[in-house]
């Protein structure tokens, strides 16, 4: 069994999940196993298979890990060989029988960039004390059952964004960017802190009352902990360093082309 670290850039996705229509970073994984010879067909999981969550469409990955009977030559570089610039392997580590990517990781940590120039670091953080701890966050999922989690939530400023780190066990659906939410519409003074005390409370909070999930774009799975020792292919970590700083440089460039487009309009 072997385990393998996948970077990727959800934009172009719909998705982690195989979906039927493809486009899902799983299909493309599954694409590249089948071309390598390691499964007979894409629509056929390798043996053992498994994977540490199910990102939205849209939602980025950093250490996004699956997990399944490899061959011996499948280095995380070789994996690259069919796979599509924007998913990257670049580590790997050898796992026990039976070795789960999902239920055997000990914690998951998101980051999401919310741009925020105007709000109050403060209250922001006044929120994450709040989500923190042993809570049951059924009013920020569509989930009935899982709401129970043990949260740690933060929040630091880096210029006009604030970066919201939540890491737990594991997530209901929709989650972080409900959390996310409710950061952003305290620190905006949209609400006061005691909506967060709200709900969070054993009372059900909808409707135009309730917090909606926040874009899926600024999210990040920043990183999976497992008790695996990794090891960086570095081969295939400097082509995921080239293929982003490559998209970073478009979108950077995208950025400016806005600016001026905005300063244009105002005259």
């Amino acid at each position: 069994m072997r385990a393998y670290r996948l970077a990727y850039d959800g934009t172009d996705y719909r998705g982690f999940q195989r979906q039927p229509h493809g486009e899902t970073v799983e299909n493309e994984l599954f694409e590249a196993l089948a071309a390598h010879g390691v499964t007979p067909t894409p629509e056929t999981p390798p043996d053992g298979y498994s994977a540490a969550g199910r990102t939205d469409k849209g939602v980025s990955a950093v250490q996004q890990t699956v997990a399944f009977e490899a061959p011996d030559w499948l280095s995380p570089r070789a994996l690259n060989g069919h796979l599509p610039g924007g998913v990257r392997a670049w580590a790997h580590a050898d796992a026990p029988d039976g070795f789960d990517a999902q239920y055997d990781a000990r914690r998951r940590h998101y980051e999401y960039h919310l741009h925020a120039p105007e709000a109050d670091d403060e209250r922001a953080r006044e929120v994450c004390d709040r989500l923190s701890g042993e809570q049951d966050v059924h009013n920020l999922t569509p989930d009935e059952t899982g709401t129970e989690r043990d949260l740690s939530v933060d929040c630091e400023r880096d210029g006009a964004y604030l970066v919201c780190t939540v890491s737990a066990g594991g997530f209901p659906r929709q989650f972080v960017r409900r959390a996310v939410g409710l950061i952003a519409a305290v620190a905006s003074s949209d609400r006061p802190v005691a909506f967060a005390d709200r709900v969070l409370s054993a009372e059900t909070v909808d409707g135009p009352e309730g917090v909606g999930a926040l874009a899926p774009e600024p999210l990040l799975l920043r990183r999976v902990a497992y008790d695996l020792t990794f090891e960086v292919d570095e081969t295939a970590a400097a082509s995921a360093w080239t293929v982003f700083e490559k998209r970073r440089v478009s979108r950077e460039t995208s950025a400016r082309v806005a600016e001026r487009l905005r300063s244009g309009a105002s005259r």
